[in-house]
Formats: structure tokens, sequence, C-alpha cells
């Protein structure tokens, strides 16, 4: 028995990403020409499983059959548009997977270093943005030693169980969080709260 594979043709794929950014992305908020550039360009397929590279431009979040999944466009798209990327910005980012959020910020500033969540985040430091590729359930009380004085975060964040878009600030050495609104993050287990008893 032969299994044939249909793959998606590079402009069948091209065509998809043109979608993603006029009814993804530009329809919900998403208007940075700067932004809506760097995801014309980035293929998304490329940073999925083979087998996934059909919906690599779906409205929802991606599995990538590690226990870890690619974020929606959009959910990387209010990012980027909260974090006001500059070209001389140097930039974090956190996460697994964590890759094509780095490789859109490549496109927006100079320096772009990718760390793992239980990584060395030191490498590069001090940053001056920090973008957590997930949700937060606690905030890592080393998140603050790696950003330069006035550096910015741009997060998911757990509230009442619900994840949030949240940026932040790091003002004399501390961090401090505001949420902006519901967003479509999975939590990342290297940050999740500690499970507790009650009884």
């Amino acid at each position: 028995m032969t299994l044939v594979v249909e793959r998606a043709s590079e402009g069948e794929m091209s065509k998809a990403r043109r979608a993603m950014v006029d009814s993804q992305l530009r329809v919900s908020g998403v208007n940075d020409p700067d932004i809506l550039a760097a995801f014309s360009s980035v293929k998304r397929e490329e940073f999925v499983p083979a087998d996934r590279r059909a919906v690599a431009y779906a409205d929802r979040a991606v599995p990538l059959g590690d226990g870890t999944v690619l974020a929606p466009a959009l959910t990387h798209g209010q990012m980027l548009t909260a974090a006001e990327i500059d070209k001389n910005d140097t930039v974090l980012v956190i996460g697994a997977p964590g890759t094509y959020l780095a490789a859109l910020a490549a496109e927006l500033a100079t320096s772009v270093t990718v760390a793992a969540p239980d990584g060395d985040w030191t490498v590069g430091a001090p940053f001056s943005l920090v973008l957590i590729d997930g949700a937060v359930e606690q905030v890592p009380t080393r998140l603050a030693a790696t950003l330069a004085a006035g550096g910015r975060v741009v997060t998911g964040l757990v509230e009442r169980g619900v994840p949030r878009l949240a940026v932040g600030r790091a003002i004399a050495g501390e961090l401090s969080l505001t949420s902006l609104g519901e967003a479509d993050f999975a939590v990342l287990g290297a940050f999740a709260q500690p499970k507790t008893w009650s009884f």
C-alpha cells in the first residue's frame, strides 16, 4: 500500500499567510505596518510539524506534538503591538517553542535571543524587552534581573483561571504587570502556580 500525503504548495501557503494577515490580524486591531510586514514575511508553516502545515494558518493554537502549542497568530500580534518594539530593542523571547515569536520579533528589532523557560536568561542580559511566549500563573522572581532599567515585559498572565495579555516595566529592580484583556495563551508549565492542598 502506498500512502500519498498531500502537501500544500508554496503558493497556497503564501495565500493562507495573506488571509491570516487580512482576516485574523487587521480585523482584530493589529494594524501596525511593520508588524503586519513581519507576519507577511515569516513563514508560519515552517514552525510546525510537517503533518500540521495544512493548519498552520488556522485561527487557533496549533499543537506541536511535544506537549507545547504554537499560539494563534492573533495572540502574537497582540503581544507585538503591546510591546511597541523599536529597532534598537534588545529582546529576549522565553518559551517553548518561542521560535516563531522570535522570528517575528527579529523582523522588528536588531537583537533577539531565545531561551527556554527553565534555561539561562542571563546570556545577553540586560534586555530592554522580554516576551514570554505563553501564560504564567506566577511571575518568575528572576525575570526582573534580566531587564535593563525601564525594560518592558509582555506575557500572558493567568488571573482567576483566565489567561490575559499583560505588560509591565522594571522599576528599581521590581516588576509589576498590568493586564490588558483576555487572550488565547497556553499556560507554560515552568511558570505554573505550585499546587496547594486544602481540607
